[in-house]
């Protein structure tokens, strides 16, 4: 009985230091530069966020913050490569709509992104803009469903291209109204031809055609986020018509599957510190985009919801990949 006793004695005894370095994986997190993999070219407003936040966070956890862009197959290219990295805290994932999109839109993929990442912080949202060329006699959501009612065929929708963000807000908005919009997708820019009157309409990201609605070449209808946007204050948001219509993209971060909780939490305090910093605020408030922290549990939370809710979309309105 002595024997046992002491030998369950000696166990525990060797086990006490390990328990430290167990309990507190983030306390000397990072020891050296992290990764920052972007699925879009650099210039991108995902790549000008995620240079903004590494910039921000190399000051308090005293490491550098590299921004690694790996554009191409609609971000899974980028998803990928952090999916297969180890799960450390030293490979991160800007984390994008396309995210949510891309679970239904390539049923093959290589991995699952709800369940091969972990949710670490929510960054941004940024609304699209439904806007259409000044020549179509509409000036509202309103009127802009009536005409695309009594002129079925006649609505060529342009889009960045089957699967994008602006493409399934406007199916969105075809689902949710009745209206019928040819689809017309762009691998280029679409404004030249929506300022010409090519194609008629367009729910384009805030940032890429804000001047061209201040210069009064184009004109917006109604922005697509839940409220409206200060960068154009005067107009409603499609939900002010359409009720229930919401289509924003967003940014956030995500780590590998078994990431330690105390690192993702380590750095979910230190970006939502970043988000609460004025300089970092005004600087995305000039993308077009509304800072949204949140904790771990409600980012994923938001993926997941995000997920459902645009699966919904690509079934009701066939979408295949480019």
């Amino acid at each position: 009985m002595r024997r046992r006793r002491f030998l369950k004695l000696a166990m525990a005894g060797a086990a006490l230091p390990v328990l430290p370095r167990i309990a507190s994986a983030a306390t000397d997190y990072p020891t050296r530069p992290v990764r920052l993999i972007v699925g879009f070219p650099a210039g991108s407003g995902t790549d000008i966020t995620a240079r903004l936040l590494g910039q921000w966070l190399s000051g308090p956890l005293g490491q550098q913050f590299i921004v690694d862009n790996r554009p191409g197959a609609a971000t899974n290219i980028a998803t990928e490569a952090v999916v297969r990295s180890p799960p450390d805290g030293y490979t991160l994932l800007m984390a994008t709509l396309p995210n949510a999109v891309n679970v239904s839109l390539y049923p093959d993929l290589n991995f699952n992104y709800l369940r091969d990442m972990v949710p670490v912080a929510g960054i941004d949202l940024v609304p699209n803009v439904m806007e259409v060329n000044p020549q179509l006699p509409v000036k509202t959501v309103t009127e802009f469903i009536a005409y695309a009612k009594a002129n079925p065929g006649k609505i060529n929708m342009a889009s960045n291209g089957n699967g994008s963000a602006s493409h399934i807000a406007g199916e969105l908005f075809r689902m949710m109204t009745g209206v019928t919009m040819v689809h017309v997708p762009y691998r280029g820019s679409f404004l030249p031809d929506l300022i010409d009157g090519r194609v008629q309409v367009v729910f384009s990201s805030l940032p890429t055609s804000i001047e061209m609605i201040r210069a009064g070449k184009l004109h917006a209808l109604g922005v697509t986020g839940a409220k409206r946007t200060d960068a154009l204050p005067d107009v409603p948001t499609v939900g002010e018509t359409v009720a229930g219509y919401e289509a924003v993209g967003w940014i956030g971060v995500g780590a590998p599957k078994n990431t330690p909780a105390d690192v993702v939490d380590k750095l979910n305090t230190n970006i939502n510190a970043a988000l609460a910093d004025p300089n970092i605020k005004g600087k995305l408030a000039e993308l077009g985009a509304a800072v949204t922290p949140m904790t771990p549990a409600a980012f994923g939370k938001f993926v997941a919801d995000e997920t459902t809710k645009w699966a919904g979309v690509v079934k009701f309105a066939g979408i295949k990949p480019d």
